[in-house]
């Protein structure tokens, strides 16, 4: 792990801290993100701490998963931490605020129902006779072996109350009494997640703690043992929450795939797409802009632009094509996030997947064919359909239909296949050579151009949507184009003649 260099006061040291007990989940993903751009909005450092002391529900597969979305994302981090790592810490912690009188051992079993229910909603609040034992008394059980619980003595008397300010949601206020005793470490020793989160927030100097939503009521219990640490309290900002089209809260156990950021990956989304989408959620800059790279997110990204209502994400259950499994919003930011990029970089990043479909294709032909089809795909993957004809053998099974030009008939069809066959055969292969002879040859059957192009497009292409045609025959050769008008001609025949 890095040293942990002094920071300048006005540094932020924010951290992202995923429990591994499952995939990187995409709210968990928009966490990471707006963690990253404050950090890098305002020179500060971003710290990766991998909250896994629950070794229960940790796995390595969790681990490598989370990982594996991080890495995608590309964004990357400055100081990394195991919180396993770190368990003399927070006993250290634990320990510390129990000597001051501000934490009791607990001897009772796990709550069987008898514990006194004294809370406002009738919930569990503390045990009498174990927060009322003297130290004497606990100090003797313990020396004897009995296992205990460690736990805060929340303040019960003089009307206290517990407050801290959110960057998003305010003032927020709860009243001491109204909290349980929650439990600093179990009774096999081990840290909760309240007590190990805050530990090691105040160790690494965390100045802000972005976090979901759903922590925000933690956070009383989080103030109450900063406070008893003697630390000063981070500043804290919650985000809300990613929910499905019917309001229910984005569950990996409910929704699957679909909440999932290698899921994205997969389907073909860049990464940097990707990343604008989720910022979108639950944050917007002033001037509501939309498409925007990852420079100008980081210039302009702000605690003050974050929303208060829950952001949805607009993806159908269940889904009729593999795009409706994603948001539309986010699907339009990857079609303008790929039609932004040079032909280069599109062509690096779309020639792997072809390759992993089976074709070997040389990088100089993906350069060639990658402006043809730039406009015309909104996810990667799409480059498998888009443009299949220009790297498959043998063209899919076509409807001989579909050569008949507009207005026409297969015999017209038939002319314009064999009059293209002895075009193709001699001009040269260059654009505008193509443009002009197939033009004439228009002229010379007394058709129109659109009736000669269609019946050669659909030929060599396998269907009448496809790429503009002379750049098409251009990149496919001479060899290929007549193979393929033979074909079509075959096909024609029997019934033009």
């Amino acid at each position: 792990m890095p040293e942990i260099l002094e920071s300048a006061s006005n540094k932020a040291r924010v951290r992202f801290a995923p429990s591994p007990t499952g995939f990187l989940h995409v709210g968990s993903a928009r966490t990471f993100i707006f963690n990253w751009l404050y950090a890098r909005h305002r020179g500060g450092t971003m710290i990766l701490r991998l909250d896994d002391t629950d070794a229960e529900r940790n796995t390595q597969a969790s681990v490598d998963s989370i990982f594996d979305g991080l890495k995608w994302l590309g964004l990357g981090w400055d100081e990394a931490y195991k919180q396993s790592e770190r368990l003399h810490l927070h006993r250290r912690t634990a320990w510390t605020i129990f000597e001051k009188g501000l934490a009791y051992r607990d001897f009772t079993p796990a709550h069987t129902g008898e514990a006194e229910k004294s809370g406002t909603q009738g919930t569990w609040l503390f045990n009498p006779g174990a927060r009322e034992l003297s130290p004497a008394e606990s100090d003797r059980r313990a020396a004897a072996g009995e296992p205990f619980a460690l736990r805060f003595r929340v303040p019960r008397e003089g009307g206290q109350l517990v407050r801290f300010a959110d960057a998003v949601y305010g003032e927020q206020v709860k009243a001491a009494a109204d909290i349980e005793d929650f439990a600093l470490l179990r009774s096999d020793g081990m840290p909760t997640y309240h007590l190990a989160s805050c530990a090691d927030d105040a160790d690494l100097r965390i100045s802000h703690i972005i976090r979901g939503q759903d922590h925000l009521s933690n956070t009383y219990k989080h103030v109450l043992i900063f406070e008893a640490a003697a630390c000063a309290l981070p500043q804290f900002a919650h985000l809300p929450l990613l929910v499905a089209p019917d309001g229910t809260k984005l569950s990996k156990r409910r929704h699957g795939p679909v909440v999932s950021v290698t899921t994205y990956r997969d389907a073909g989304f860049l990464s940097e797409a990707f990343i604008n989408f989720l910022c979108l959620l639950g944050w917007s800059p002033k001037n509501d802009r939309e498409n925007m790279s990852l420079q100008e997110l980081t210039d302009i990204f702000s605690l003050e632009g974050i929303n208060r209502s829950n952001a949805v994400v607009n993806f159908k259950e269940p889904a009729a094509t593999p795009e409706e499994a994603f948001d539309p919003k986010a699907v339009w930011l990857n079609a303008e996030h790929i039609r932004g990029l040079p032909v280069e970089e599109l062509s690096a990043r779309v020639l792997p997947i072809i390759r992993a479909a089976g074709f070997n294709l040389v990088p100089e032909k993906m350069l060639r064919i990658t402006p043809l089809i730039r406009e015309r795909i909104k996810l990667l993957r799409e480059v498998l359909t888009a443009a299949d004809f220009f790297f498959v053998d043998q063209l899919p099974p076509y409807d001989p239909a579909e050569l008949i030009p507009q207005k026409g008939d297969m015999a017209m069809a038939l002319r314009v296949l064999s009059r293209a066959q002895d075009v193709l055969a001699q001009v040269e292969f260059k654009h505008d050579p193509l443009d002009q002879a197939l033009r004439a040859a228009a002229q010379e059957l007394g058709i129109k151009a659109g009736q000669m192009f269609q019946p050669i497009r659909v030929a060599v292409c396998g269907r009448k949507n496809a790429p503009p045609l002379f750049e098409t025959l251009e990149v496919l050769g001479r060899e290929t184009v007549l193979a393929r008008v033979e074909q079509a001609i075959g096909k024609a025949a029997p019934a033009g003649v």
